[in-house]
């Protein structure tokens, strides 16, 4: 079978780009490997009617709401290939089986590179976190540390305080921070600590080096995130390395760089949220639609 649009991830971004699709009555494949990046944290917030759910519950959701179309199919696995073919792509999953599409929506996702402190990743989702529009109300104006990585760390520590008292975690990069710096984070109320972590333990405290203990409610982390998909290579899509990490290079109608391929969610964009995802999502999906039609596609 020959199908109009495989979208290749299932959570947020790619179920978004498949409802237009579904709607439209084309016959999908969605492949998914069931590794939602936001797969460690248990609630999600801030979007609109699913203020509070269980992150994974909204997926369910989504999906249930999908199988309600017959012409969607589900394909769990893992893409190992993308070949280019006459009718459009091939695309091997597994390494076991392959299916034909006239046109990709690839929604895989990306990964976050945690800095190397013992005890960070075990928390990664409960108590740390990377967005404070997501996680901070819940903190309940606690005490919230933000570890600094690169400049953006001291941009997210001057927005913090609408969430709590804020610390500046330096952890060493003394070099980050200038003087203007110093009197803007002063005026905002921001603790800066120079000292080098040594441990996260408990809810989230932080043990320095030298024995003294800071007790947080809350750590957020900006991390830089990157993609691990090597057939993105082959397939040719340009991918940019911005100061936050790796994007595919999309439009603002969510075309890739290569024809018929078209990429949406965090993959392909900066500032990963449930919102943005499927805003993303609904996007490629009707935008792979308009394609498949205006490009001779049928």
């Amino acid at each position: 079978m020959l199908y109009d649009v495989a979208i290749i991830g299932g959570s947020y971004a790619g179920l978004s780009a498949a409802m237009p699709l579904a709607r439209a009555r084309r016959n999908i494949a969605i492949i998914d490997a069931g590794q939602r990046r936001n797969r460690f944290a248990e609630y999600s917030h801030g979007f609109l009617t699913q203020d509070g759910t269980q992150a994974n519950e909204i997926v369910e959701i989504a999906k249930k709401q999908l199988e309600v179309y017959s012409t969607v199919e589900w394909q769990n696995g893992r893409v190992k290939k993308i070949a280019k073919i006459d009718e459009g792509f091939c695309i091997c999953i597994d390494g076991v089986y392959s299916i034909q599409t006239k046109k990709i929506i690839i929604a895989a996702g990306v990964s976050d590179q945690l800095p190397e402190i013992a005890g960070l990743a075990e928390r990664w989702g409960k108590t740390v976190f990377h967005c404070p529009y997501c996680h901070g109300y819940e903190l309940e104006k606690g005490k919230i540390g933000i570890l600094a990585t690169s400049e953006h760390s001291l941009q997210l520590a001057m927005i913090l305080p609408d969430w709590g008292p804020t610390t500046l975690l330096l952890n060493g990069n003394d070099q980050l921070i200038h003087t203007e710096w110093h009197t803007s984070l002063q005026k905002r109320g921001v603790i800066v600590e120079p000292c080098v972590i040594h441990e996260i333990r408990s809810e989230a405290e932080i043990v320095f080096t030298d024995g003294k203990v800071i007790a947080l409610d809350g750590l957020f982390i900006p991390t830089r995130t990157y993609i691990t998909q090597p057939w993105l290579a082959e397939l040719g899509c340009e991918v940019e390395d911005t100061p936050f990490g790796q994007i595919i290079k999309t439009n603002a109608t969510k075309d890739t760089t290569v024809k018929g391929v078209f990429a949406c969610g965090d993959i392909a964009r900066l500032g990963g949220s449930v919102p943005f995802a499927v805003a993303d999502g609904m996007m490629a999906g009707v935008s792979a639609h308009r394609s498949l039609i205006l490009n001779g596609s049928s």
